[in-house]
């Protein structure tokens, strides 16, 4: 509400508009092509949309765990270079680095790292929670890291498939490159204070 608030007073500043609804004619349905439209307009152009993003950033997550440089991985660097702030954040580099590959799918974040954490090579995936939680703990997570992990996984950019629709939506790279900002700047600002609150109780006690 808070961000409504500010853009309302900025980039979004102008005249209030009003909201008209046209509703079509009613017909009755044609169930054939209602499947065939749905189909063609929606399940397939989406999936072509998630496989087009979803295809390179897979070779390349697979060459960044699988590509070694002086004995470590690319991924091992690439997590390395992030540790500093995702400490902030009161993430670690594996986790803040699976997030951004991550951006075709949400859903394989946690499969990068424990990909990462169990460097095997390959995406991850396990249906026990209970050993998810003990290769976590081992890799240092807390409750801290978890709940920054939740914060972080409500407000962070959206994935690809939805920014390819904002751009084709809006048609404008401004709104685009908006909607990714906007909420990723909000989550590390959010986890960062979290974690210097957290950090304060714990001195404190």
């Amino acid at each position: 509400m808070l961000i409504s608030k500010i853009l309302s007073k900025t980039v979004l500043k102008g005249l209030p508009s009003s909201f008209i609804l046209e509703l079509p004619p009613y017909r009755k349905p044609q169930i054939g092509k209602v499947i065939v439209r749905s189909l063609l307009d929606r399940t397939l152009f989406v999936l072509g949309r998630a496989v087009s993003i979803a295809a390179p950033v897979g070779i390349v997550i697979w060459l960044f765990a699988n590509i070694s440089v002086c004995g470590s991985s690319i991924l091992f660097y690439i997590a390395h270079f992030l540790d500093p702030f995702a400490k902030l954040m009161g993430l670690d580099g594996y986790i803040l680095a699976a997030f951004i590959l991550g951006i075709p799918a949400n859903e394989i974040v946690l499969p990068i790292i424990l990909m990462s954490y169990l460097a095997t090579g390959s995406l991850v995936d396990m249906d026990n929670t209970f050993a998810i939680g003990e290769v976590l703990k081992q890799n240092g997570w807390t409750l801290l890291t978890g709940i920054n992990v939740m914060l972080f996984t409500l407000l962070h950019f959206p994935c690809g498939t939805t920014l390819m629709s904002i751009k084709k939506e809006s048609g404008s790279t401004k709104w685009t490159l908006l909607a990714f900002f906007l909420p990723t700047i909000c989550g590390i600002i959010l986890c960062m204070v979290t974690t210097g609150v957290w950090n304060l109780i714990s001195l404190m006690i």
